[in-house]
């Protein structure tokens, strides 16, 4: 491809946003430069990058059992779905439903993050190095992973430089929302088929292959309603705002492609609705299914003031107050920094006249102010300006999503038009070096007939002038993106598993049927013990409560958070709270007593041995003394439940 066409092609929108001007062109490639590494080689090594800086920033776990990601509930909770995934496999087990947790009544898996898609290919992984390592490499997965589909789809679809697709799909993956979502919910993190849905949805051709695609664009959704429905249910929305921003941009594009890109959504829905029916249905009506969300979404909204602010977990990072700019660590999902923020309007200004740049701006300014909330915060105090969430804030499945999490629709936006500006500074050098032969051999353009000031400069004047230009370019893409350089991302201490539950000393004391109970608390923990002996022990008992949404009682199906409740569980959930032991009367130990039986429950444990533990001294005066066995406090409570 001569420079000419690759400039004609950069000029346009691209494939994957169906620009007229592409329509049928073939892909964009650089002009060859001795000294450059091949093509393949040079690909391969911005993979490899994207790798090793997803490996640098999950580096504080690897190989430390005593430690988890800063939200460390979240962990817990993707451990044992992997693990869960896993044995489900290996079993031949409903994939769906688990009663490994929750005794007696189970758990609705579809209802909650169950990450199947992540899970189940992960099986090996897991079997071999246990539930933490499996979670690692999602989590590498998941960023480079984003980072790489970005890349490919830029490469191919919108810009000719290297470079550019390269910075594109770095901002795409490793923005502080993608890096801060990735330490605790993988289900938002895993958007690497994101980009494959869209440039299955858009497409330069008016006829093509309908049909095809249309059932590949169904089979990648499916896999992507077992990654993480919220980040589909994103992506659907993106489209059609942004669909419907370059409609009105470009009328006479959308005219002509509507018909055939209708056609693919059509066909695709179709095929993941036949083939996600079964699990979508177990997943609002099976057993366990619940009704509304355990907390109000609306609360998850962010400040006005993040989208300047740097995160805490990059290399300028604020030590904000915990709420301040955002609900919490794992949320802070715009901190793009003024740098980037005033870039993106320039470039905005510069390539206004292309479709795709407005739509992505409008696309993008939108889904920032939705995350708002309904209410706009500037700075931790709420303004008398009422924010657009609440135009959708009572709309079905909408009425769900945390506010919060629309910022994250703006990443890719950025990272497009960061890579389109690239790729048009690269335009008007390739249309410099063009121009620099025919005036350094006869002083004027070959094509022109006649001279001009510009035509008979010197050569080495535009040399002269290109250098500082190019440094200013680059001096100014650096202050932009240096602000979103992430760091390792941060970890806590976790007590481990004990030697009792890990090493099996347990099965001497639990036979089939009966559940092992591990305090504190029994219920309604985000660091549940629970989940995480279990997943790191390959789901090798069966025990109540766990960190999961579930129904609040058999009969009423609003959410909560774990299982429902009983009188021992809230005694020692508060007692852990307070440290302060309670007098303990023979009602509490009868009380005691019932609980263990309707947990079915052979033994209690402890992990850690503490002496003056408040709960221990809690449980020994509700069942008496306990043993210390392999690291652990037991109770064996088949005595007194039978």
């Amino acid at each position: 491809m001569s420079a000419g066409t690759a400039a004609t092609r950069g000029a346009g929108d691209g494939s994957v946003l169906a620009d007229e001007e592409v329509a049928g062109a073939e892909r964009p490639v650089e002009p060859a430069v001795r000294g450059r590494l091949p093509a393949r080689t040079a690909d391969l090594a911005v993979l490899a990058g994207y790798l090793a800086l997803a490996l640098w920033l999950t580096s504080r776990q690897w190989g430390r059992p005593d430690r988890l990601f800063h939200q460390a509930g979240d962990q817990i909770l993707f451990e044992w779905m992997l693990a869960r995934a896993a044995r489900a496999v290996v079993g031949l087990e409903n994939p769906l439903w688990s009663d490994a947790l929750n005794a007696p009544a189970g758990v609705n898996l579809m209802a909650n993050t169950s990450v199947l898609g992540l899970g189940v290919p992960l099986t090996p992984v897991t079997l071999l190095f246990g539930s933490q390592v499996a979670f690692g490499v999602a989590v590498v997965g998941c960023l480079a992973g984003t980072a790489a589909a970005w890349y490919v789809l830029l490469r191919r679809r919108l810009v000719a430089p290297r470079v550019a697709a390269a910075t594109g799909g770095l901002i795409c993956g490793f923005a502080p929302g993608m890096v801060a979502q990735a330490g605790a919910h993988l289900h938002m993190a895993a958007q690497f088929l994101v980009p494959l849905i869209l440039a299955l949805v858009f497409r330069p051709d008016p006829g093509g292959r309908v049909w095809r695609h249309g059932v590949l664009l169904g089979l990648v959704v499916t896999y992507q309603v077992f990654l993480g429905e919220e980040v589909l249910l994103f992506v659907a929305l993106a489209a059609g705002v942004f669909a419907l921003g370059y409609a009105l941009a470009d009328r006479a594009a959308a005219r002509r492609l509507a018909p055939s890109t209708a056609g693919r959504v059509a066909v695709g829905a179709a095929v993941a609705g036949v083939l996600s029916a079964y699990p979508l249905w177990f997943q609002f009506f099976g057993p366990g299914h619940y009704r509304g969300m355990p907390f109000h979404a609306y609360g998850y909204q962010l400040d006005a003031a993040s989208f300047t602010a740097s995160a805490r977990q990059t290399l300028f990072g604020e030590n904000h107050l915990p709420g301040q700019l955002a609900p919490n660590p794992t949320e802070e999902n715009s901190f793009f920094g003024s740098g980037l923020l005033v870039l993106a309007v320039i470039v905005t200004i510069w390539l206004w006249r292309r479709p795709l740049v407005r739509a992505l701006a409008a696309g993008g300014l939108l889904f920032a102010l939705l995350s708002l909330g309904a209410r706009v915060r500037l700075d931790g105090v709420f303004v008398d300006l009422p924010g657009p969430y609440r135009l959708i804030a009572g709309l079905p499945l909408l009425d769900h999503v945390v506010p919060a999490r629309f910022a994250l629709v703006c990443v890719p936006v950025l990272g497009i038009l960061v890579a389109l500006a690239l790729d048009r500074i690269a335009q008007l050098d390739r249309s410099r070096r063009d121009a620099g032969p025919g005036r350094r051999a006869g002083g004027a353009s070959p094509a022109a007939g006649r001279s001009s000031p510009a035509e008979v400069r010197p050569a080495g004047v535009t040399a002269q002038r290109t250098g500082p230009v190019r440094l200013l370019q680059a001096g100014a893409l650096a202050a932009a993106l240096l602000p979103l350089a992430p760091t390792p991302i941060r970890t806590v201490p976790v007590w481990p598993v004990p030697a009792f539950v890990a090493d099996g000393t347990w099965r001497a004391y639990v036979p089939a049927g009966r559940t092992l109970v591990p305090v504190p608390p029994v219920t309604n923990a985000g660091r549940s013990p629970a989940m995480l002996w279990s997943a790191r022990t390959g789901l090798a008992f069966t025990a109540p409560g766990g960190f999961f949404i579930g129904p609040r009682a058999p009969d009423d199906p609003a959410a909560r958070w774990g299982a429902p409740d009983r009188p021992t569980s809230v005694l020692l959930r508060r007692v852990a709270n307070s440290g302060e032991v309670p007098p303990i009367t023979d009602a509490d130990r009868r009380q005691a007593v019932a609980d263990l039986r309707h947990w079915r429950a052979a033994v209690v444990v402890q992990g850690g041995l503490h002496q003056g533990d408040p709960v221990r001294r809690t449980v020994e005066a509700l069942l008496g003394p306990a043993r210390e066995i392999d690291g652990a406090l037991v109770w064996d409570v088949r005595p007194l439940v039978g």
